[in-house]
């Protein structure tokens, strides 16, 4: 599982900086960066977690979320340990900040996860469930494999990767799923030990370089819920990636170093989508709360309802396989075709 890193310079003293995320940490030798995953061993930086998975599952691409990307299609969904955040409401928080060595990790080729995606009838890879960045040597690999296989590729991610290592892997990257978890500069370093600006910056330019972009926002109470703040945010997609970019908003249930807080009021969420339709958004989502009418997809001309979704399910599809309205003809923004069987 040990693997030489990529993007990384070789300093002084057998010092190394690492430019794969946009901590850009400075290793010593002997030590490891803020992902805990990559050491530096006498001025050369390894990835640790090469193949090593932690957690590998068939998963419906509404679970990244991903809805507007190949609806009703299902993902071969894998991760491993370690982070470059410390969120403190990380639901999973037991790989994100597990130490290596009281992990235990499968070794999975980036070979076999493509086969064995393929045998499972999946029309895509996901690398998922802790940051995909920090195995990113893995995951390029495997998404370039994947792509030769003829399957779809995507980072659920929380953005904080540098542009020149996304740029590297952009031409075998199809989505992503980027969590901007609040508006604040305040708010990142408080809560997730990071900053806003380059979270912003990745987010831009993986619209820029034709990847699909799908945008969530995990509403805590009393931290990122103000008016003001999903305002801002809202106007910030909308200016930056596009009305139609599909933009999800998520409830919060306690966790970890955060269970002192309340579930996220459905009020709230609904406020939140008032506030982003207001400013001009087109597909606005409320998640973590079943049954709830909002993570369906409606058209934002006539009103129809084209995607009807429960449990991370499509249980109806209602859109033509030109991609328009069936009722007024209005284009749907949905990258690929619909995996399962068209009602219309």
């Amino acid at each position: 599982m040990i693997h030489e890193a990529m993007f990384y310079e070789k300093l002084a003293g057998n010092e190394v900086k690492c430019s794969l995320c946009a901590h850009r940490c400075r290793i010593k030798s002997g030590k490891r960066g803020i992902c805990g995953v990559r050491e530096n061993c006498e001025g050369s930086l390894f990835s640790l977690v090469y193949g090593g998975v932690a957690g590998e599952a068939v998963a419906n691409i509404e679970q990244k979320p991903l809805y507007h990307y190949y609806p009703g299609s299902t993902a071969y969904s894998v991760g491993t340990i370690g982070c470059n955040f410390r969120c403190r409401h990380c639901q999973n928080w037991r790989l994100s900040q597990a130490a290596l060595e009281d992990a235990f990790l499968e070794n999975l080729s980036p070979f076999q996860l493509v086969r064995q995606a393929k045998m499972a009838g999946c029309q895509s890879v996901s690398w998922t469930y802790n940051e995909p960045t920090v195995w990113y040597e893995y995951t390029f690999d495997g998404a370039k494999f994947a792509k030769e296989a003829g399957l779809g590729t995507s980072y659920v991610t929380n953005g904080y990767i540098t542009p020149e290592a996304l740029e590297h892997i952009a031409p075998y990257l199809d989505a992503f799923s980027v969590d901007i978890k609040g508006f604040s500069d305040e708010f990142y370093r408080d809560v997730c030990s990071a900053k806003l600006a380059p979270v912003l910056e990745a987010t831009q330019l993986a619209k820029k370089l034709g990847i699909h972009v799908e945008v969530v926002n995990l509403i805590i109470p009393t931290h990122n819920d103000s008016s003001d703040e999903l305002r801002e945010l809202s106007c910030w997609v909308y200016e930056n990636l596009g009305r139609d970019t599909p933009l999800h908003f998520n409830r919060f249930h306690p966790h970890y170093k955060m269970k002192d807080l309340p579930p996220t009021p459905v009020n709230t969420l609904d406020r939140a989508r008032s506030i982003a339709i207001e400013e001009g958004m087109r597909f606005v989502y409320v998640g973590n709360v079943p049954g709830h009418p909002h993570e369906n997809t409606y058209c934002p001309e006539c009103g129809s309802l084209l995607i009807a979704r429960g449990f991370f399910e499509v249980q109806e599809y209602n859109i033509n396989p030109d991609k328009t309205c069936p009722k007024c003809g209005e284009t749907i923004p949905i990258t690929g075709e619909y995996a399962g069987e068209i009602r219309v």
